[in-house]
């Protein structure tokens, strides 16, 4: 996903600040919006697509480096960060365990989300979105604790703290 988003090191010191990592929270329901607009605006409806797109691409470069990162938002993608790099610096088993569920509850979502948005009906909508939030908001929790635990096992995660 880093690499779709063309994610560097400065753009993940920037998606660090915590104006980032809030207001990302309203990609999804935009996109919602915009798919659900084709009733209203046919096919110009992209217009708002690929705004809600471009929102989306944007968010992690807006905002300026935090001038700290010793908040929650901030250490939760800090582990985003550890986890994308699992490959290399492996993780404890529990953390990898628990994020794979929290993952699976957010893909669980996105059934009912395609399908209310498809056929115009809100609950399956609204089902899937809450879904897809709760999923993603307690991935992003367990993202902090992994970055805790993480950075005192390594010191370039250690540096990423200040």
């Amino acid at each position: 996903m880093a690499a779709m988003f063309w994610m560097n090191e400065q753009t993940w010191a920037r998606h660090a600040n915590p104006w980032s990592v809030w207001t990302r929270n309203t990609a999804l329901p935009l996109l919602v919006v915009a798919i659900w607009s084709r009733v209203w605006l046919g096919w110009w409806a992209l217009v708002p697509l690929l705004l809600a797109l471009l929102w989306t691409w944007l968010n992690p470069r807006l905002f300026p480096v935090p001038a700290s990162t010793k908040n929650w938002a901030s250490k939760a993608v800090l582990g985003e960060r550890v986890w994308l790099n699992r490959g290399q610096v492996p993780i404890p088993a529990h953390h990898s365990r628990a994020l794979h569920l929290l993952s699976a509850i957010a893909v669980v979502g996105l059934p009912f989300l395609v399908w209310g948005l498809y056929n115009l009906q809100l609950w399956p909508t609204l089902v899937g979105s809450v879904l897809i939030y709760a999923g993603k908001l307690w991935f992003l929790d367990r993202m902090v604790w992994l970055y805790q635990d993480m950075r005192e096992l390594h010191p370039e995660y250690r540096r990423w703290l200040y």
